[in-house]
C-alpha cells in the first residue's frame, strides 16, 4: 500500500507543476515520504502566506509579533501563532522523474529531452515511437499541432499525462497511444516501471474499500472522497461514520440533530461533535481533513438546530 500511495503523491506532485505544503499532507502520504526518498525533496515555499495551523482550511498572511515570532489571522480561528515548520514545503525532483522515465519506456541516453512549453515535453524515442509527456492531458488534444511536431514514419506515438478527472477511454485516434501516468507506470525499487493494463478479471477481483459507492462515500462510510478535493480518501472514524450513515439515509432531508444521533445510535447532543479538532490534534492533517469533509458535505440551520446533506439527495438506502 505504500509503494502505491507513493505512486499516488508522485503523480498528483507532477500534475500540479508546484510545491504543497507538508501541513496538507494525508497521513498516507507522509508514509509515503519514506518510500519516496530522493523523488520529492524540500523547497522553499511563499513565506508570506501559510494555511492556517489550527484548522488548515484558509490561507492567510503572515506577520511579526513583535516578540521575535510569527502570527497569521484566520477568519474563523482568528490569530494563531506560525511555527517554522508550518512553511515547510515539498516539491517533485522532475530530474528524477524524467530520467526514471526514460529506463523505464527504454529511451536512448542520447536522444535529448525537448521542452514543448507549459508542461509539454518531447522525451525522445521509444522503440521508433516518439514520446511525448503532458501535466495535462487536455492540452495535448486542443493542440493537435504538437502531435504533428513528433510524428515518423512507421512509428506510433506515445502521450503520457495523469488521468483526467472525467475517464475518456481511448481519447486520440490510430497511431497516438495514451498511457495514463497513474496507471500504467508504478513505483519499483527505487525507480519507475511500466506495467501492462489489468484484465477485466482481475479489476473486478481487487476492489479498494476506499472507493465512493454511495455518492463521495464507501460502502461503509468510513472513506469519503470529496468532489473538489484532491482525489485522496479521507479516513473517518467509526463514530463519524455512523453519523455519515445516519446523514446519507434522511436523503438531503433537513433532520434534527436528535433523530440524527439516535439513529447513528451515538450519545453526542449533535453531528458536529464528531468532528471538533481536539486540543492534541491540532495541526494533524487527518482531524482537520475529517472535519473539512464534514464542512464540505453537511448543510446546518443553526436557528432551526437543522442538519441535511445534499449529496444524498435520491440516495438508496
Amino acid at each position: 500500500m505504500a509503494t502505491h500511495d507513493a505512486w499516488a503523491l508522485v503523480c498528483r506532485l507532477f500534475k500540479g507543476g508546484r510545491p504543497v505544503l507538508r501541513a496538507t499532507l494525508s497521513p498516507r502520504d507522509v508514509t509515503a515520504l519514506s518510500v519516496l526518498g530522493k523523488a520529492v525533496r524540500p523547497t522553499i515555499a511563499d513565506q508570506l502566506f501559510v494555511l492556517c495551523p489550527h484548522c488548515q482550511q484558509h490561507r492567510a498572511q503572515v506577520w511579526g509579533d513583535g516578540r521575535g515570532g510569527r502570527m497569521c489571522r484566520c477568519p474563523d480561528c482568528g490569530p494563531v501563532a506560525v511555527e517554522a515548520n508550518d512553511g515547510t514545503a515539498l516539491t517533485l525532483d522532475e530530474d528524477w522523474l524524467r530520467q526514471k522515465m526514460r529506463l523505464a519506456l527504454g529511451i536512448e541516453s542520447r536522444d535529448g529531452i525537448d521542452d514543448l512549453g507549459d508542461g509539454v515535453w518531447r522525451r525522445g524515442d521509444a522503440r521508433r515511437s516518439p514520446v511525448l509527456l503532458a501535466r495535462d492531458l487536455t492540452r495535448v488534444l486542443h493542440e493537435p499541432t504538437l502531435l504533428d511536431r513528433l510524428r515518423v514514419a512507421g512509428g506510433d506515438i506515445r502521450v503520457i499525462t495523469p488521468r483526467p478527472r472525467t475517464p475518456r477511454g481511448s481519447p486520440f485516434g490510430p497511431g497516438v497511444e495514451w498511457l495514463a501516468l497513474e496507471e500504467r507506470f508504478t513505483f519499483y525499487g527505487g525507480g519507475i516501471a511500466l506495467v501492462g493494463t489489468p484484465s477485466p478479471a482481475a479489476q473486478q477481483t481487487v476492489v479498494d474499500p476506499a472507493t465512493p459507492v454511495k455518492g463521495p462515500f464507501s460502502a461503509d462510510f468510513k472513506w469519503v472522497t470529496l468532489p473538489d478535493g484532491d482525489g485522496t480518501p479521507i479516513r473517518c472514524t467509526d463514530g463519524q461514520a455512523k453519523v455519515f450513515a445516519a446523514l446519507w439515509s434522511f436523503k438531503d432531508e433537513a433532520t434534527t440533530a436528535e433523530r440524527i444521533m439516535r439513529r447513528a445510535d451515538l450519545g453526542s447532543a449533535k453531528p458536529s461533535d464528531l468532528f471538533k479538532i481536539k486540543a492534541k490534534d491540532r495541526g494533524k492533517p487527518e482531524p482537520a481533513a475529517q472535519h473539512a469533509a464534514y464542512g464540505a458535505l453537511v448543510v446546518t440551520q443553526q436557528r432551526a438546530g437543522l442538519y441535511s446533506m445534499p449529496c444524498a439527495a435520491g440516495a438508496l438506502a
